[in-house]
């Protein structure tokens, strides 16, 4: 398949592209930004989507007439470049599903932890040269509501679990190991920590707010690795600011970078991390030779794995 197009939409400097050395002479490989992309896509078999926080597929997806026959994001979240146009079409949509799975949980249990053991503070105390003795809290049979069912809500499972701690998981639907979302408001108010790991859709846009909060016990802390757009920053501000809960962390935010005149930056009991749960060193290595993989599947005319169901926004199966 020499004759092949892959058209990639590079991430703004510095940074790097994506590898796909493996690729030389069995495809052209062409590059764009922002501003080239609505040109190029007509003229494209597939498109990488390297710069996965971008909106420019959205924006640029061409409706009638030529297109590429699949799109490929380097990220598990596919609510960036999703339209009415693409998932009308016949293109077919694949994700990152798999890379992002051991890190993120890793991260949600080095917050957890962080914040039981309360090392903020300690660090705080440090910094100001302070010697204060304090208690910290035991995890390990503590309780745990964890959010989203795919493979990265399973993974964090599996770590708290190695913690000690209760875990119940919420997913889309009842099913083995899996609560229905008409339990989730039930078990999120007696756990201890709360964890968003859910993709993004109409369903499930803000489903964190006011009334959510609200129901959580003082002592519980939220952590949100899914998308920013689950939560409701205001309401999430307001209910730090009234101790409704007694902490949280987000990876993820409606608008990124966080602009500063934010009040998350000063929300008591807040962790701020610039969306970087996933990313370890080596993770856009192991992106493009996960699409390198994906690529070797597309051009046998092999079925694809990780292919989204376009009109729920997520991969089927977990």
């Amino acid at each position: 398949m020499s004759d092949t197009t892959v058209l990639v939409l590079d991430a703004p400097s510095p940074a790097p592209p994506p590898r796909l050395g493996s690729l030389t002479g069995r495809a052209r490989i062409l590059h764009a930004d922002a501003d080239t992309l609505a040109a190029q896509l007509p003229h494209a078999d597939v498109l990488l989507v390297w710069d996965f926080l971008s909106d420019a597929v959205r924006l640029a997806w061409p409706g009638e007439g030529p297109r590429p026959r699949w799109v490929h994001t380097a990220s598990a979240g596919v609510d960036r470049l999703m339209c009415p146009e693409l998932a009308e079409s016949d293109t077919l949509v694949t994700n990152a599903r798999g890379v992002f799975d051991q890190p993120i949980a890793e991260y949600v249990a080095a917050l957890v932890l962080a914040m039981a053991k309360d090392l903020p503070r300690t660090l705080q105390l440090q910094g100001e040269r302070t010697w204060q003795h304090r208690e910290t809290q035991r995890v390990a049979r503590t309780r745990a509501c964890v959010v989203g069912s795919g493979p990265i809500g399973h993974a964090i499972v599996r770590m708290l679990k190695g913690l000690g701690i209760i875990t119940a998981l919420v997913g889309r639907s009842a099913r083995g190991g899996v609560h229905g979302p008409d339990e989730l408001d039930r078990l999120m108010a007696r756990a201890d920590w709360v964890v968003c790991a859910a993709p993004l859709t109409d369903d499930t846009r803000g489903m964190f707010d006011e009334r959510r909060f609200g129901m959580m016990q003082p002592s519980a802390r939220f952590i949100n690795i899914g998308r920013g757009a689950l939560v409701v920053e205001d309401d999430l501000a307001a209910a730090l600011s009234k101790r409704w809960i007694a902490g949280a962390a987000l990876d993820v935010f409606e608008h990124e970078p966080l602009p500063a005149d934010s009040p998350l930056w000063t929300a008591p009991g807040l962790i701020v991390s610039p969306h970087m749960s996933g990313d370890t060193v080596g993770w856009r290595d192991e992106l493009g030779a996960q699409f390198v993989e994906l690529y070797e599947e597309w051009a046998a005319g092999r079925p694809l794995s990780n292919v989204v169901d376009k009109k729920r926004g997520y991969v089927p199966g977990n």
